[in-house]
């Protein structure tokens, strides 16, 4: 009932709109925007993928304050939060788990050994942020064996111009957030740096949270240099291990360096790259009596890449080669290494109102077999504003080092796994103009050897959950994406809604993360303007999962932009005070606010 109301409104709102309409908008569209490759790089329009991209312009208007919150508003994801503000947060696309997802940051891969848990540690702060592009299918072949599901490059800010900006924020449950964006244009070059802290007491009994971090991006002629380091303490009452764990506490530190370049040879692009990225993970079951239980992990991934890109009558021709070798130093999973050897090698053919771009990367790991990842993606283009598009991929995924060798008081890792598997189809079709865009897409995967963590009893508490391998799961379902922008008041007004649905072969045993999907889910959200000075942005979210659970969910945010480089937010979450939960049954915040100001010096 809620669910009909709510599209009533919205509906009805829609068409008031429609007929206040007086001209059409002038304004740049998505579509020429370049979706971010190591190889093949593609204009937004022309690819044959399902891609979704948050902009900087959308990343103002949100009422979100972190990436994990942004991207809950995204049909066909599903972020299990932790906490306030994406304190702990896992990332799930179309029924995947967290360790079939792949996190990039400007093209630099951030999975991690230990664990998928660690994906999301490294985000960085939204005001750093250019746009996120959300690639959802099978991107083995693009990016390697973690994109299992999809992935999540964000792509970091240009530096455009020199600039000094402070910002401050204060909330609910104590929360304090401050930080301070500095960058400087030289002749050759330039620099980009961003400091951040935040602290909470938390929203309910040891939950209280310390963020520390630090961003530097460089260029120097065709040299960039990316680097960062997070530092998370928090208090995790049920995060993890049984719900009435409520004692339990954790530390993170995550850093990169990567240092890659561009050099151009006539029809050549090389593109080489060097990058060290290191996470040390401290848990305690107990926070104020450490010994009872510790666990302290540190893994180090240390790689190197090359990716070209020919440019020829023929069309495209991108090839790669990714050598990475990883160590983890664990007192609980003890000491392992891993090496992975990965070569990519992709075309794009343009035929008429036809683009086919087959691929395959082709992975060799010290502790697996060689594995292929083919692949194939097929466009269509009706018009210019209708694009009619296919693609079909084997994805693999080895077990990570927590899946084959943990040992706690509630599960036990398995070291007789296999690397799970799939093929993934998809079929989609895209409307743009400049002010609609319309996506539909219908997706199947039929995975082998699916990993996760399972009981043949859930009510047994003696009983620990074990990491085992599912002979076949099949995964099915669609979305569909719209997204208008209108004039009212001469002044420009956003709409947007999204559906996924998803439906899992049925299990006969119970799973703890994979297989509780989210069955429906309905996303919208309204920017409105009724004056220069002010903007409004109310997103609404609905949640069905796979076993039965359902909530709804309304955030707002309201700003302006005062005179002498000021700005004042005020954003509000989960206003109605819906009880819900997303994981490990822990409860989210209920009403929250957050009201914050920027400035900026010059």
């Amino acid at each position: 009932m809620k669910i009909k109301i709510t599209l009533i409104i919205f509906t009805l709102l829609y068409i008031v709109q429609l007929k206040a309409q007086e001209e059409t908008i002038r304004r740049d569209t998505l579509k020429e925007i370049i979706i971010t490759s190591n190889r093949i790089s593609l204009p937004f329009s022309e690819n044959s993928r399902t891609i979704t991209l948050i902009t900087s312009e959308d990343i103002i208007k949100s009422a979100a304050s972190n990436v994990a919150d942004l991207l809950q508003n995204i049909a066909g994801l599903d972020i299990r939060r932790r906490g306030v503000d994406g304190m702990q947060s896992d990332l799930y696309i179309r029924g995947g788990n967290f360790d079939q997802t792949l996190v990039l940051i400007d093209g630099v891969k951030m999975d991690d050994p230990q664990t998928g848990h660690h994906s999301m540690n490294a985000i960085l702060s939204l005001d750093n942020i250019e746009r996120i592009e959300v690639i959802k299918g099978p991107a083995a072949r693009v990016y390697g064996q973690n994109a299992f599901t999809g992935a999540i490059n964000i792509v970091t800010k240009k530096i455009k111009e020199n600039n000094l900006k402070v910002n401050l924020g204060y909330g609910s449950y104590q929360n304090i957030k401050g930080g301070i964006t500095f960058t400087q244009k030289f002749d050759n070059g330039g620099i980009f740096t961003a400091l951040n802290y935040q602290e909470s007491e938390g929203y309910r009994y040891n939950t209280d949270f310390k963020n520390k971090s630090i961003f530097v991006k460089a260029n120097l002629g065709s040299y960039n240099l990316t680097s960062s380091y997070t530092e998370r303490d928090f208090g995790a009452n049920g995060f993890y291990a049984s719900p009435a764990a409520i004692d339990q506490y954790e530390e993170t530190q995550t850093s990169l360096v990567a240092i890659d370049a561009n050099y151009t040879i006539k029809n050549i692009t090389i593109k080489p790259r060097v990058y060290w990225k290191r996470n040390q993970d401290l848990y305690l079951y107990l926070r104020h009596d450490p010994p009872v239980y510790r666990n302290l992990h540190i893994s180090n991934k240390i790689g190197a890449e090359t990716n070209a890109v020919l440019n020829s009558s023929l069309g495209k021709t991108g090839i790669g080669l990714d050598v990475s070798r990883v160590f983890l130093v664990s007192n609980n999973l003890q000491d392992h290494a891993r090496t992975v050897i990965t070569g990519f090698l992709e075309h794009r053919f343009e035929i008429n109102n036809f683009d086919i771009t087959p691929g395959i990367a082709i992975s060799s790991y010290s502790d697996f077999n060689t594995k292929a990842f083919p692949g194939i993606d097929v466009g269509y283009r009706f018009s210019e504003r209708l694009k009619m598009y296919s693609n079909i991929g084997y994805t693999y995924r080895v077990p990570t080092f927590t899946d084959l060798y943990y040992i706690g008081s509630n599960e036990i890792g398995n070291p007789d796994l296999k690397p799970e598997s799939a093929l993934s189809e998809e079929l989609g079709f895209k409307y743009n103009t400049r002010n609609l865009d319309i996506n539909v897409a219908f997706f199947n995967r039929t995975a082998d050897d699916l990993i996760d963590w399972a009981k043949d009893n859930p009510e047994d508490p003696d009983e620990k959950w074990e990491a085992r391998n599912f002979s076949e799961v099949t995964t099915k379902g669609f979305e569909i994406d719209f997204g208008y922008r209108f004039q009212l008041w001469d002044l420009e007004q956003r709409f947007n809604l999204g559906y996924s649905f998803i439906e899992d072969e049925n299990k006969d045993e119970y799973t703890r993360y994979a297989l509780n999907s989210i069955k429906h889910q309905l996303t919208s959200g309204i920017d409105f303007k009724f004056s220069k000075l002010f903007s409004q942005n109310i997103s609404y979210r609905f949640v069905e999962r796979s076993r039965g659970e359902t909530y709804t969910v309304v955030d707002a945010k309201i700003k302006t932009e005062l005179p002498n480089r000021i700005g004042v937010f005020l954003s509000a979450n989960n206003i109605f005070n819906t009880t819900y939960t997303e994981t490990n049954l822990v409860p989210m915040p209920k009403g929250n606010i957050m009201l914050g100001i920027n400035y900026k010096i010059y």
